[in-house]
């Protein structure tokens, strides 16, 4: 009798507090991790099967909610997951939650040691990791949002600026080698790390590790969403599936933070496309496979343990908003000539001594170069900012080169900006005119998809869309504007 009257007090408690005012949050990690083998990773311009699994893959996700918004925000183990894949997820998670569509943010990490998540035929082992990967992503978000509970949130930012490297680089006279166009562009992605070659890099970096820190109404630490431009680190055996740096980083922060129970913690991949893990100018010792992945997702768990120690009290009355566009760009296309170009190339391809004439990769982009002719003329695509206290979260679908962060964490009206890139998609690189004139493979027809200014509509669209939710509270859930 005794026994059955706590309960009934605990339950009576548990539901009194679900219905406190102010900030209410939830998170949950789901494994994602292949079990039917080979899956297709990738490798570069050549076939990576993965057979072996080295550390699972996740998907994590944060739900907050406000009483009036809900927000949910998911980071997920992946290259980058397909937009289709991501909206199916979607539909399944709103039907079980009632979170509408337009307040879910998905976005990938960019492990290149992940399966690809597009296939809806074909080998039986692909089409399996797409249905079990949308299945968990929807299924992260209804956990997250089934262990919601009154909470409260801080943010904060910490530098760390050795494992950031801007990979482009200009070169000294002479030293660049043709594109696989034909053509001298004027920066080059990866060139060799000799100082009889290297000028100059050709862009910035951002070395801020931000974090959206999530507590209990007991102070307990509930999650932590941070954010790192930083592409992948690899060193990972090929073959091998593995989350990289981002799954090793969620391992070591609830130790971290001392933190038990359901605690989830997560990085998304920042504003990063030309920036990674490459001292180009200094010697690193040489490492074993996943050594330096374990380097870098311990520097990134202690900045954000540092960050994590700035925040001076969590708040449950923050508000909580969101907002999402819909953005017709243009689609790239090849001139007449450029086709003609790319039909000559692959003509010669079968001929072992007119192919050693040709540049390097040459194959590969004749023939992307032809597919690019075949695209519709234009793309839709999504981008969102959210809102969490005095923090704006934007997401954008592209590999976003460091600039555009940095450019709008300098335009946003508010005290903290976290810019994701691979949010909602992957539609290729999205370079700024600048990184465009300059050329290198981040620019190149069939790596960069849109046009030209492309990152000038996209940075001057999340600007006015982070001034309404500051200036005005919450807008309309969806816009496409004229």
């Amino acid at each position: 009798m005794r026994a059955s009257l706590a309960l009934l007090v605990l339950v009576a408690a548990v539901a009194a507090r679900a219905d406190e005012p102010g900030l209410h949050a939830g998170a949950a990690a789901v494994d994602v991790t292949p079990t039917e083998f080979p899956v297709n990773l990738p490798g570069g311009f050549s076939g990576n099967a993965g057979t072996t699994v080295h550390d699972p893959l996740h998907a994590r996700a944060l739900v907050l909610s406000s009483g009036e918004t809900t927000v949910a925000m998911v980071v997920v183990d992946n290259l980058g997951v397909s937009p289709a894949a991501i909206e199916e997820a979607k539909a399944i998670a709103a039907k079980k939650t009632g979170i509408p569509v337009e307040r879910m943010l998905v976005c990938s990490t960019h492990t290149h040691s992940a399966p690809t998540s597009g296939a809806t035929e074909g080998p039986a082992p692909a089409v399996a990791y797409r249905r079990k990967l949308v299945a968990g992503i929807a299924e992260s978000i209804a956990k997250a949002h089934a262990a919601l509970r009154p909470a409260a949130a801080g943010h904060a930012v910490e530098s760390l600026p050795e494992e950031v490297f801007n990979r482009r680089w200009f070169l000294k006279p002479g030293k660049m080698p043709p594109n696989p166009f034909g053509k001298l562009d004027l920066a080059k992605m990866n060139p060799p790390r000799s100082s009889d070659v290297l000028d100059r890099p050709a862009g910035p970096t951002d070395p801020d590790v931000t974090i959206l820190s999530v507590q209990d109404a007991d102070r307990r630490p509930l999650a932590l969403f941070a954010n790192y431009p930083l592409h992948y680190v690899g060193g990972v055996p090929r073959g091998t599936v593995s989350a990289d740096y981002f799954g090793e980083f969620a391992r070591l922060m609830p130790n971290r933070l001392r933190a038990k129970g359901d605690f989830v913690a997560m990085i998304s991949n920042g504003a990063s496309g030309d920036i990674n893990n490459i001292p180009f100018t200094v010697t690193r010792p040489p490492r074993e496979p996943f050594e330096q992945i374990g380097i870098v997702a311990r520097k990134a768990a202690d900045a954000a343990w540092f960050a994590h120690r700035k925040i001076d009290h969590h708040r449950r009355d923050v508000p909580l908003a969101m907002v999402e566009r819909v953005v017709t760009l243009e689609h790239r296309k090849p001139t007449e000539k450029e086709v003609v170009a790319a039909r000559n190339v692959l003509a010669k391809w079968d001929d072992p001594a007119e192919r050693a004439k040709l540049p390097r990769l040459a194959d590969h982009y004749a023939r992307r170069t032809l597919k690019a002719a075949e695209r519709p003329d234009t793309i839709d695509v999504k981008i969102q900012a959210i809102r969490v206290g005095d923090l704006a979260v934007c997401g954008i679908p592209f590999e976003t080169l460091v600039e555009i962060g940095l450019e709008l964490k300098q335009k946003s009206p508010f005290g903290t900006t976290m810019v994701i890139g691979l949010a909602n998609g992957r539609h290729g690189y999205l370079p700024t005119p600048k990184q465009h004139r300059l050329g290198g493979y981040e620019t190149w027809l069939g790596t960069s998809i849109v046009q030209f200014d492309a990152s000038v509509i996209l940075v001057d669209n999340l600007s006015e869309m982070l001034g309404e939710l500051h200036e005005a509270g919450t807008p309309s859930p969806t816009e496409r504007p004229e």
